[in-house]
């Protein structure tokens, strides 16, 4: 079986209609971002990875800091486990660890609270497959990377057709990472979105109080949630979590 990228982001139930599943001139997850009181303003990724793993993660916060209105700092991470990953309040992990055949590449999850709001984030890279063949690439690196980061900034994805021509955005599905065109850098739509997402302002802050309570999304189907679209294993799925108190996560998967 031809495995092909996974990722999973968390955002409000509301999305769950409005999630592409071809390329399109919108591609923010609905209304769902980071709470700020002025732009631009930053997101902290905390750095858990091992060595292999920090070039790609570099690359990727230099390519979203073109952004004129979201910017980011990687910053040493504290987090003991990587597998668990589990996010401090108003940041992202980034972690690698071997997390088995899951059948993922890697995962972005965002916990959304207070309305519409990101509270906090992690992403996971798998190394059980990178550590392959075929996905031990900088080409395969570079994409799963900028593609996670970029849904923790409350992207979607451009396009979810694994067999169209490449749109020269890691925020497209694809199998050739390398193209042509390159699917491992964001391009001008991708930063033309975030502009759009981040217009306006907010009246506080969640990159830099706790605010969310609680648990992001797991490794595995039985974390995630109710399934609310598609059918379980193929193709494009969608389940939603609920915690209460306003609090849910949804998690946007796409199987081999």
């Amino acid at each position: 079986m031809r495995l092909r990228l996974l990722a999973i982001g968390a955002v409000a139930a509301a999305a769950v209609a409005m999630v592409p599943t071809s390329a399109q001139a919108s591609h923010s997850w609905v209304d769902y971002h980071w709470a700020r009181t002025a732009n631009p303003f930053t997101v902290e990724l905390d750095d858990n990875v091992t060595s292999t793993w920090e070039s790609y993660l570099t690359t990727a916060s230099s390519d979203w800091n073109v952004s004129a209105k979201v910017k980011n700092v990687v910053l040493h991470g504290s987090f003991g486990s990587k597998r668990s990953c589990g996010p401090a309040t108003s940041h992202v992990e980034v972690c690698n660890a071997t997390y088995g055949n899951t059948g993922w590449l890697g995962i972005a999850s965002i916990s959304i609270t207070t309305g519409d709001h990101i509270s906090r984030g992690y992403v996971k890279l798998n190394d059980t497959y990178f550590n392959t063949a075929q996905y031990n690439t900088p080409q395969w690196r570079r994409l799963v990377t900028c593609q996670e980061v970029g849904h923790t900034f409350g992207l979607d994805h451009q396009d979810t057709n694994f067999d169209n021509p490449n749109l020269g955005t890691c925020m497209d599905y694809t199998s050739k990472p390398a193209g042509p065109p390159s699917n491992e850098h964001p391009n001008t739509h991708d930063y033309d979105q975030l502009n759009t997402i981040y217009t306006h302002v907010d009246s506080f802050n969640t990159t830099v109080a706790p605010n969310s309570t609680g648990t992001l999304a797991g490794d595995s189907p039985a974390s995630w949630g109710t399934l609310v679209r598609g059918s379980a294993g193929r193709g494009v799925n969608v389940y939603v979590r609920e915690f209460g108190n306003g609090n849910r996560t949804i998690t946007f998967v796409t199987w081999a």
